[in-house]
C-alpha cells in the first residue's frame, strides 16, 4: 500500500471511531437534562406503597439503563434503580423500572423520566390540595404536583401511573372511592393543565382481598369502571400477581409482570389517542 493511501486509510479509521464514539455517548448519556425536553418522557408515579415498592430489591437485575431516568428527593435527576421512591425505609423493588423498560424498548428515540411521589399507607383523602400525611411528613398531593413541575423543566409529562386503595378498604370510605378518584383524575389534569393525560390505575391485590372481601371488590370495581366514565384512564390487572408474606404487598417478581402491564395499557391509550 501506497504512503498517501495508508495516510488516508487512518483518516478513515479515525473518524468512523469518532463517529462510533460519539454515538454510544449520545445513547449512553448519564444526565437526562442533555436531551431535548420532547425526547425525555416524564411519569409521575402516585398512590401508596404498592406504587412506591415494597419488594425485594434484586441487585442481579438492578443496572441502570441509559435512557431511564428518576427524580430523586432533592429534585435531581439519577439512573433509575430501586428503589425509585424514598417514602419510607420499606421502600423497595416497585413497578416503575419495569415500565419504563418496557417503554424504551418499545420506542428507540424516547428518554423515561419516572416522578416517585407515592406515600405508603396514604388514603386518597390525603391526594387533595393541604392535606397533611403525618407518617410520611409530607403533602402528597401538593408535594406530587411540586415535583412534577420541576421534572417539566427537562422534559414532556405523558402520563400518570397510580396504585392506590387499600387504605379505603373499609365503611365509610369504600362506598365514595369512585366519586373521589374521578376528582383527583380531574385535579391532577387541571393543575398540571393537561386535560387528556392519560391516568393508568392498577387493581388491588386479589391476596389482599381475603382480609375483608367487601370493602376492596368495593374500591376494586371503582377502579375498573372508573374507566368507562374518564376518558383516557385505563385499568390494569393483576390476574395471577402474588405477594410478599405480608399478603399486602406485591413481590418483586409481580412487581416485573406489573410494570409490563402498566405499560402495555399506556400504549393502548396511546393508539386511542392517535386515531
Amino acid at each position: 500500500m501506497k504512503f498517501s493511501n495508508i495516510k488516508i486509510f487512518l483518516v478513515l479509521l479515525l473518524a468512523l471511531t469518532i463517529s462510533s464514539v460519539a454515538f454510544s455517548s449520545e445513547d449512553n448519556r448519564s444526565d437526562l437534562t442533555s436531551y431535548s425536553k420532547d425526547k425525555v418522557h416524564l411519569f409521575l408515579l402516585a398512590g401508596q406503597s404498592n406504587m412506591a415498592g415494597r419488594g425485594v430489591i434484586d441487585k442481579d437485575n438492578n443496572d441502570p439503563h441509559p435512557r431511564i431516568f428518576a427524580l430523586n428527593k432533592e429534585g435531581n435527576w439519577q439512573p433509575a434503580t430501586d428503589p425509585i421512591h424514598f417514602d419510607k425505609k420499606a421502600a423497595g423493588a416497585g413497578l416503575a423500572r419495569h415500565f419504563a423498560l418496557a417503554l424504551v424498548e418499545d420506542d428507540p428515540n424516547i428518554v423515561i423520566g419516572l416522578i416517585p411521589a407515592a406515600c405508603g399507607g396514604s388514603s386518597i383523602s390525603h391526594w387533595q390540595p393541604g392535606a397533611w400525611f403525618e407518617p410520611t411528613q409530607s403533602h402528597p398531593y401538593d408535594d406530587a404536583i411540586s415535583r412534577t413541575h420541576i421534572a417539566m423543566q427537562s422534559g414532556t409529562l405523558k402520563g400518570i401511573l397510580w396504585h392506590q386503595g387499600e387504605a379505603d378498604c373499609k365503611p365509610g370510605q369504600a362506598p365514595e372511592h369512585k366519586a373521589r378518584l374521578q376528582e383527583l383524575i380531574k385535579r391532577f389534569r387541571t393543575d398540571l393543565d393537561a386535560p387528556d393525560l392519560p391516568f393508568i390505575v392498577g387493581e388491588l391485590g386479589r391476596f389482599y382481598a381475603k382480609d375483608d372481601p367487601e370493602y376492596i371488590s368495593l374500591v376494586n370495581r371503582a377502579l375498573k369502571e372508573i374507566t368507562g366514565i374518564v376518558p383516557f384512564t385505563a385499568f390494569v390487572s393483576c390476574e395471577d400477581l402474588t405477594a410478599n408474606p405480608d399478603q399486602v404487598h406485591f413481590n418483586t417478581a409481580s412487581h416485573k409482570i406489573f410494570g409490563a402491564r402498566y405499560a402495555r395499557k399506556y400504549l393502548e391509550i396511546i393508539d386511542r389517542k392517535a386515531k
